[in-house]
């Protein structure tokens, strides 16, 4: 029987992935009335300002030392690199297309942890790691038309996943010293300066035309996406078991392309639903093969 504990753990790690899963449909949603430099930036300054006034309503700590450099890591992965990749990606690709790619995060972010951890795992991960990465650069080849029309957003959405895999695991390990939502509070707060001139080069052009709804979109990744569904989601890493509750990643980007059928109209192609269900399986595969001693 799974305990009252593990039951709380992995329902707030949910709640947390249900957060996350809007954030590339509505991130469509908002490129379409917003220039994507404002929209990466830009979110990140909503972000830094609700941190830095929960940081100083709790009166959390300062970082020490090196730990200021492996908080800049973790912000230029999940604050600065990731969401300004996928937005200027998603100018040129549908959110389900993005969903499948990114899809590959969890096994990305479990590769970074083992070779930042000095782990050995087992062949069969990174077999699996191998073939994943496979699957999802072939489901990108197969709705380009191929290598010679493999489109620029693909590329983009690649390293995004990278850099996002980094920060995930840097921060993951940060975490133990910091705390949870102090992590992601404090990385907010050190990209600050950078994404405030990136947000204030974006309005060089004029202040922002959008709809209401572009703009809602927008504030839902600035408070949400950014900052409280990462809230929910640590919560329920810190509950645990972090094996068990990690592993809830993997039904994102599911969500996130149930989304944009539901919300954008995206069709659902035979080639999204094996391409996705591909690239899922192997990251799943993955995850619980490094976490097996």
């Amino acid at each position: 029987m799974v305990s009252t504990r593990t039951s709380t753990g992995i329902w707030w790690g949910l709640l947390g992935v249900v957060a996350f899963s809007f954030t590339v449909p509505l991130t469509r949603v908002a490129v379409e009335g917003l220039s994507p430099l404002f929209i990466g930036a830009g979110r990140a300054v909503v972000a830094a300002i609700l941190a830095a006034l929960a940081l100083a309503l709790t009166r959390q700590r300062f970082p020490r030392g090196r730990q200021w450099l492996r908080l800049a890591v973790v912000a230029g992965g999940i604050v600065a690199g990731f969401p300004l990749l996928t937005t200027f990606a998603l100018t040129s690709t549908s959110a389900s297309h993005g969903a499948v790619v990114i899809a590959l995060l969890p096994a990305a972010t479990a590769t970074v942890a083992v070779i930042r951890g000095r782990e050995r795992p087992r062949l069969l991960f990174w077999v699996l790691t191998v073939v994943g990465v496979i699957a999802a650069v072939a489901f990108a080849v197969v709705q380009s038309g191929g290598f010679g029309s493999l489109h620029w957003a693909d590329l983009l959405l690649l390293a995004a996943v990278v850099a996002a895999a980094i920060g995930y695991a840097e921060g993951g390990l940060l975490a133990r010293e910091l705390g949870a939502w102090q992590t992601i509070s404090w990385a907010l707060v050190v990209a600050s300066p950078v994404m405030v001139l990136l947000t204030v080069v974006s309005l060089g052009s004029g202040t922002p035309s959008a709809t209401p709804l572009q703009w809602l979109s927008f504030a839902y990744l600035g408070v949400v996406s950014m900052f409280l569904g990462f809230f929910a989601w640590y919560r329920g890493l810190a509950i645990g078991p972090m094996a068990q509750v990690s592993q809830i990643q993997l039904v994102q980007p599911v969500m996130s392309i149930a989304w944009a059928g539901l919300l954008l109209g995206e069709a659902m192609t035979w080639t999204t639903i094996v391409g996705g269900l591909a690239v899922i399986l192997c990251a799943g595969a993955a995850v619980r093969v490094r976490l097996r001693k």
